[in-house]
């Protein structure tokens, strides 16, 4: 499954960067992140993995995450290892006038007893209706930051 969610924010991508580049901040802004844990010992850049409890309407999960790609102020891609499988990143982009287009993509496989590719099917919407409001609720808090 293939979802992709895009938003601009009001800020240059510096101060966006600065704000998404803090993993254990993402429960601030992700509505279906209800907690982060670290399992090494740095926080940031490639290398640096996690678990993240995640709950969407009656699934709760622990999805396993490793960073594999950082690149500052850019990009940073994450490896899904854990019933969930998959990949997808946070891409920052230079908008007009000092903003931030900021695209968030994912590729992810559901295991059989979520339903396989069906209940990918299904969740689509649902991941993408919580995802594009994430951004939203991380525009915000980028905003306020200013």
């Amino acid at each position: 499954m293939y979802i992709k969610v895009a938003a601009q924010i009001n800020q240059p991508v510096a101060t966006v960067w600065e704000y998404v580049a803090s993993i254990d901040r993402h429960v601030e802004w992700m509505a279906d992140a209800e907690s982060i844990e670290f399992t090494t010992p740095h926080t940031s850049g490639v290398g640096a993995a996690f678990v993240c409890v995640t709950k969407v309407g009656p699934f709760r999960l622990r999805d396993i995450m490793t960073v594999t790609e950082w690149s500052t102020a850019r990009v940073i891609g994450i490896q899904h290892v854990g019933l969930v499988t998959g990949h997808g990143h946070f891409l920052l982009n230079d908008a007009a006038q000092g903003m931030t287009e900021f695209t968030w993509e994912e590729w992810l496989t559901f295991p059989w007893w979520m339903g396989g590719p069906v209940g990918a099917f299904a969740a689509k919407p649902v991941l993408r209706w919580i995802w594009k409001r994430n951004l939203q609720r991380c525009k915000a808090r980028c905003e306020v930051v200013a």
